[in-house]
């Protein structure tokens, strides 16, 4: 149940502390068939690279991170929000990198994540949100539950972990 979830907001200190918590997660969505911007095979150095690399972000005020955790402490699901926009959207972010462990789906937990990175792009002064996601998805599903609105389908836009093509469907939110 996602009762025993609690979403924490990382600040670089913590984010960079998490890498390899991170990295099991994101390793374990890439090799569940996630299109999540990697391919497979996954070394995990290419991921812990990647959590480091968020990390960064994050010191440089760039993006949000969120965690969701268990009652142990292990991290069951993330969310970023990247707030670095040009000039003339300074109102808007992406939301990107929406992972749950595949032990953790089910719970609860994407809606509570999705909730709490809309809540801080509030508070951020965000008033337009955007993602992307695999057409066809779960994801699709929890979008449109949550009030998303689709904007529509790039065939072919991205590829599974596998090499597969896939479409990629994308969201928005006016907050």
């Amino acid at each position: 149940m996602s009762e025993t979830i609690t979403i924490r907001r990382l600040d670089a200190d913590a984010a960079m502390a998490c890498v390899n918590a991170l990295a099991d997660v994101l390793v374990d969505c890439v090799e569940g068939g996630a299109s999540v911007s990697f391919m497979l095979p996954f070394p995990r150095e290419k991921a812990l690279a990647f959590w480091r690399g968020v990390a960064e972000g994050v010191a440089r005020k760039e993006r949000v991170l969120l965690v969701a955790q268990e009652e142990d402490g292990t991290i069951a699901g993330t969310v970023q929000l990247i707030t670095a926009q040009p000039d003339n959207q300074p109102h808007r972010a992406d939301v990107a990198k929406m992972l749950v462990h595949r032990r953790a789906r089910r719970r609860g937990v994407a809606q509570r994540l999705i909730n709490a990175v809309e809540h801080v792009a509030r508070n951020e002064g965000k008033s337009v949100l955007v993602l992307d996601t695999v057409t066809g998805g779960d994801a699709e599903r929890l979008y449109a539950r949550a009030g998303w609105q689709r904007a529509g389908v790039v065939p072919n836009y991205a590829l599974m972990p596998d090499g597969a093509f896939c479409a990629t469907t994308f969201y928005y939110r006016l907050l």
